[in-house]
């Protein structure tokens, strides 16, 4: 049975509004981060909030815990610090069935499906904690659904649609994706398939991606609403920059565009093999902004190509599992022959685990207990035990003595000779107050790993490293000024397609 809301619990009143999707990748989370932009401008104090997330692809918040990439950017599109009261239950998946589930920004436990959807019930409690403790600092909240609200199956105990728009009372909108096809079958199937008390939530939709001429779509908002009731707040054009921004998971390096700078003997090519549980691959879009830099995406089936300049192994959630795949595909062979061949190696997070000599893991935190041989292209070993190190830092390159921002988001501890060769210092970071030193490198500097993620963002390490590869390049893209752009030029479309006064209405809850 769904869950009664308690209507004998307070609820600060605050104006909010749920943005719930015909499907699962229909820009939920752009719209969001637009509309955080947009309402910010106007002088309002915007927070965004997602119930449930289930991604890899993770942020370090103020208070030391973990929420969703996405809520991570809105935070940013809204001029606030990350919180993890913005995403109170983060899953992330580490096989095909199980995903380790995130509370409040802290591993609660590790659960299969089935035993997850017993366990969601009993979150519920904590989710409105967060709502209403994001609700005391804002003016407006948006929140975000999770996939599909015509996922009906699922709701007993959900807590990331209409289970949590029914608790929380919060007015709903509708997102459509008209690109994919039967954006009208599915706001009227939707109407069809929920329950009464949710369709009394429902103040309208949106339809999202679309391309042409609006006014050609004006008489399937009126068969809309003629069989919903459901108004319409705007037909939001594709927003081709989206591109520029973070993605959310790793569906977004399906069919990924490619594009190959013409600039001849001076292109920079970097391989990413595709890992199977490849997490915080955020870390390559500052590369892939670069014209003169070209990322190829290694999918599974695909030989690493042999004529890159570096071989980046990204960050993974489920390190020796990834390690494993990494040997399966021949990608072992792959990388140490682009290393014998006198190329660069890039390990970061996990990848920088996997190039070491061993990883244990005496507890059987990622599996069965063991020990593990690693890639051995670094004379490091990793153990996987203890807490999971979730930390900002601020770090400085020791070759270049130039600074980078970034996080660390992972568990275990890396050891070893090339330890003594670090790649970066992080001022006052021992126990002594002193500089700690962070990451390895090989005696010929070929081969780097670190457990720093972002570094690439930002501009003048970027153009070091790089140059490095192409002497006498220098960096061409501002990429944490390319973001604030986007984020703009996304605010500027919302203010132009969406009736954003209508949806201020709709979200007053009073």
């Amino acid at each position: 049975m769904s869950r009664t809301p308690d209507t004998n619990r307070p609820v600060r009143r605050v104006p909010a509004i749920m943005f719930q999707g015909t499907g699962s990748d229909v820009g939920k989370s752009l719209l969001v981060a637009g509309l955080c932009r947009a309402y910010s401008r106007r002088g309002l104090r915007v927070a965004p909030f997602k119930p449930q997330n289930m991604s890899n692809n993770a942020a370090v918040t103020i208070e030391g815990g973990e929420i969703g990439r996405a809520q991570a950017l809105q935070a940013r599109a809204a001029f606030r610090q990350p919180s993890v009261h913005m995403n109170p239950v983060l899953l992330k998946p580490q096989s095909e069935t199980g995903s380790q589930v995130v509370v409040q920004g802290q591993v609660e436990t590790t659960a299969k499906a089935r035993d997850y959807y017993k366990l969601k019930p009993s979150l519920m409690p904590r989710v409105i904690e967060s709502f209403e403790l994001t609700s005391q600092d804002a003016d407006i909240v948006l929140v975000e659904g999770a996939g599909s609200a015509a996922e009906v199956n699922l709701r007993d105990g959900d807590i990331a649609n209409m289970g949590f728009a029914l608790e929380a009372q919060v007015p709903v909108v509708l997102i459509g994706d008209i690109d994919r096809g039967g954006v009208i079958a599915s706001f009227v199937g939707i109407h069809a398939l929920i329950a009464e008390s949710e369709r009394n939530l429902v103040r309208g939709i949106l339809v999202n991606k679309f391309r042409g001429d609006p006014e050609l779509f004006s008489s399937a908002l009126d068969l809309i609403h003629e069989r919903t009731g459901f108004p319409s707040f705007g037909v939001v054009p594709y927003f081709p920059a989206a591109r520029l921004l973070p993605k959310e998971d790793a569906m977004a390096l399906d069919n990924q565009e490619t594009t190959r700078p013409s600039t001849g003997a001076n292109q920079i090519r970097v391989a990413v093999p595709r890992l199977p549980r490849i997490a915080n691959f955020e870390d390559l879009d500052p590369l892939r902004a670069e014209p003169d830099v070209e990322v190829i995406i290694v999918d599974a089936g695909m030989v690493i190509p042999g004529d890159v300049d570096v071989i980046l192994i990204p960050g993974s959630k489920a390190t020796l599992a990834d390690l494993a795949a990494i040997r399966e595909q021949g990608w072992d062979v792959d990388i140490a022959a682009h290393y014998r061949r006198g190329g660069m190696v890039v390990g970061l997070c996990g990848g920088y685990q996997i190039l070491g000599f061993s990883i244990d893991d005496p507890d059987g935190i990622e599996g069965v207990p063991g020990s593990n041989p690693g890639l051995g292209l670094l004379d490091v070993s990793t153990v996987i035990s203890g807490a999971k190190t979730l930390v900002e830092v601020a770090a400085r390159e020791l070759k270049s003595g130039l600074g980078v921002h970034g996080y660390e988001m992972h568990m275990g501890t890396t050891t070893g000779p090339d330890c003594d060769r670090p790649w970066f210092s992080l001022p006052g970071g021992s126990v002594d107050g002193g500089a700690r030193l962070e990451g390895a490198c090989s005696g010929d500097g070929r081969v780097l790993g670190t457990y720093i993620h972002g570094i690439f963002a930002a501009d003048d390490f970027r153009s070091a490293f790089l140059g490095r590869l192409r002497a006498g390049r220098t960096s061409e893209a501002a990429y944490e000024q390319t973001i604030e752009q986007t984020l703009d030029g996304l605010a500027d479309h919302m203010e132009k397609h969406v009736d954003l006064d209508a949806l201020l209405t709709a979200a007053d809850r009073s």
